[in-house]
């Protein structure tokens, strides 16, 4: 069954020293163990920009402060679910990267993200990155 609706999610972008953070999802959910930058589905009447440091809190334990949008995404997996994903700036505050809802992150660069499976939704943002 096709979802109705787009589902709005979102993404950080964080780059430290020319490489960016990217995630892996967890085994036995949508996109199983694939690489993403962080991020996670917007909550009714939720800001976009609060939505991201709440995921990124949830997922890595980091505190993040999200700034301009950099890029969107809009991609239909299997004619079912349709992701609309708002990628966003984003600037490290505190704390140390933790596992807690993922399987695994990295910090790479542009030219080396071809060497992940990462999801076709994040794509667009690598092909950004890859051009500046």
């Amino acid at each position: 069954m096709a979802e109705k609706y787009p589902i709005l999610v979102t993404a950080a972008i964080i780059e430290d020293h020319g490489k960016y953070l990217i995630t892996q999802r967890p085994e036995g959910t949508h996109n199983s163990l694939r690489w993403e930058f962080p991020g996670g589905k917007l909550e009714f009447g939720e800001d976009p920009r609060k939505c991201l440091e709440r995921e990124i809190k949830e997922e890595l334990g980091i505190r993040i402060k999200a700034e301009e949008i950099f890029e969107y995404s809009s991609h239909v997996y299997n004619q079912k679910k349709h992701i609309l994903l708002l990628g966003f700036h984003c600037r490290y505050l505190s704390g140390k990267i933790k596992k807690q809802e993922i399987n695994d992150f990295g910090w790479v660069s542009p030219k080396d993200m071809s060497k992940y499976d990462i999801t076709e939704a994040d794509l667009p943002f690598v092909k950004k990155l890859k051009k500046q």
